[in-house]
């Protein structure tokens, strides 16, 4: 019978597989810093412009919490990949778990902010804005082009109510009248 060596059972390929992981953990954790840090600039650009200093100091403290909160998840995942190098079984969930844990826990320090809240009230206001400035645009466009737009057709709608709810008014009155000559006729 032969010998079957475990896997990673000599030095090179543990080295090899040992760097593999670090370098792997080194580019996670930098994708999440610079993303981290994108999300900031973005966070802190539209805070400036919409709120006032007690909101963009509330909104500071809430950015630093969730700093702490991906600052923390660093250590543990840190901590976690030297319990692997020591041999401890690490799975793999577990860094996911740690990752997406902050990033929730981040999100939430930060949404929870009346800065957060001002901003993002500043963002939908001028979405909507830039919304009814198309809708315009398009209804223009159809309208020079012959089309009917969807306020033609609710006014169109509205206005076959109005005709419906006449014309019953109409026949009630129309009833009532030959009810009255029919109650003449019979006398």
């Amino acid at each position: 019978m032969t010998e079957m060596n475990p896997p990673m059972a000599d030095a090179e390929q543990w080295n090899e597989f040992m760097q593999s992981m670090n370098d792997q953990f080194a580019r996670s954790l930098e994708q999440n810093v610079e993303a981290q840090a994108s999300f900031v600039e973005s966070w802190v650009e539209a805070v400036e412009e919409s709120t006032d200093p007690e909101r963009f100091e509330e909104g500071a403290e809430g950015y630093a919490n969730a700093y702490a909160t991906w600052m923390d998840a660093s250590q543990r995942a840190y901590e976690r990949s030297m319990d692997m190098v020591s041999g401890e079984d690490v799975q793999p969930e577990e860094f996911r778990d740690i990752w997406l844990n902050a990033a929730n826990e981040a999100f939430k320090d930060v949404t929870d902010t009346t800065a957060f809240a001002a901003a993002t009230g500043k963002t939908v206001e001028e979405a909507l804005d830039y919304r009814q400035e198309i809708d315009e645009m398009a209804d223009e466009t159809l309208h020079n082009l012959g089309f009917a737009t969807k306020n033609d057709v609710q006014e169109v709608g509205e206005r076959l109510i109005e005709l419906e709810r006449r014309q019953h008014a109409v026949e009630n009155k129309l009833d009532t009248v030959i009810e009255h000559l029919e109650g003449e006729d019979e006398e």
